[in-house]
C-alpha cells in the first residue's frame, strides 16, 4: 500500500469512529514544527480544513503578517505589535474616529484602515454583484422575489460584507469563516451570504416588505449557523474549486 494510500485509508477510519480532524492536526503540527513556516501551505491548509483552536491564534497571527514565519522572532515582535496597537488605538481617539463607546468590533475596522492608509473607507464595495450572481446560479426565482421586493440593494451588505459577518453569526460558526478570510479567501463570504438566503428561503419568500427582509437577515435564527457555514464552503468548492498548494 502505498503511503498516500495508506494515510487516505487512516483518514476514512478515524472519521468513522468518530475522530474526523485527528490526521489534519497531524499535519498542521507538522507545517507549524518547520523553523521558517510555510506561508503558502498554511493558507492552503487553512482553506481545505477548519483550522483546531489549540492553532488557531498562531495561524492567524501568522498568515496576517502580525508575526514572521520565523519562530525566534515571535516574543519579540509580539511586543512590538502590542505598543503598535495602542499607539493605532490612541491616534483614532485623538482624531475621534472610536469613543469609549464604540462597539469594539467598529474599533478593529478603523485601526486597519488607518494602518492600510484606507481611512475612511472608500463607499464602493464589489462583493453585492459577486453575491448577486452566485444567488442567480442557485435560486433565481429567490433573486427575482428581492428584486420585485426592492429589498437587493438594502440587504444588510455591511453586516456580511465589512463587518465580515462580526454580529451575525456565533463566535463557533465565525471562526471557521474567518480562516478563509484570513488565508486569503474573502469570496467565502459572498457563499456564506447566498447560503443564508437559500436557508431561509421559506421565510423570505413570505415577506413581501424590504425593511422586513432586512430586519429578518440583520437577526437570523444561531442555531443553524453552523450547517449555514458548512453548506456555504461546499458551495464555495463547488463554485471556485478546492484549493492546492503547489509542490
Amino acid at each position: 500500500m502505498t503511503e498516500d494510500s495508506q494515510r487516505n485509508f487512516r483518514s476514512v477510519y478515524y472519521e468513522k469512529v468518530g475522530f474526523r480532524g485527528v490526521e489534519e492536526k497531524k499535519s498542521l503540527e507538522i507545517l507549524l514544527k518547520d523553523d521558517r513556516l510555510d506561508i503558502e501551505k498554511l493558507c492552503t491548509f487553512s482553506q481545505r480544513f477548519p483550522l483546531p483552536s489549540m492553532y488557531r491564534a498562531l495561524v492567524w497571527k501568522v498568515l496576517l503578517g502580525i508575526l514572521p514565519p520565523h519562530h525566534e522572532s515571535h516574543a519579540q515582535v509580539m511586543m512590538y505589535r502590542k505598543e503598535q496597537y495602542c499607539d493605532v488605538l490612541h491616534a483614532l481617539h485623538v482624531v475621534r474616529f472610536v469613543s469609549d463607546a464604540t462597539p469594539q468590533v467598529e474599533v478593529y475596522l478603523r485601526m486597519y484602515q488607518l494602518e492600510s492608509g484606507k481611512l475612511p473607507r472608500s463607499p464602493s464595495f464589489p462583493l453585492p454583484k459577486a453575491f448577486e450572481q452566485y444567488l442567480n446560479l442557485e435560486d433565481s426565482r429567490l433573486l427575482s422575489h428581492l428584486k420585485t421586493c426592492s429589498a437587493l440593494s438594502r440587504l444588510p451588505y455591511d453586516l456580511w460584507f465589512k463587518r465580515c459577518f462580526a454580529g451575525c453569526l456565533p463566535e463557533s460558526s465565525l471562526q471557521r469563516v474567518w480562516d478563509k478570510v484570513v488565508s486569503g479567501s474573502c469570496k467565502i463570504l459572498v457563499f456564506v451570504a447566498v447560503e443564508i438566503l437559500l436557508t431561509f428561503k421559506i421565510k423570505v419568500m413570505a415577506l413581501n416588505n424590504a425593511e422586513k427582509i432586512t430586519k429578518f437577515l440583520e437577526n437570523i435564527p444561531q442555531d443553524s449557523s453552523d450547517a449555514i457555514v458548512s453548506k456555504a464552503i461546499d458551495l464555495w468548492h463547488k463554485h471556485c474549486g478546492t484549493p492546492v498548494h503547489s509542490a
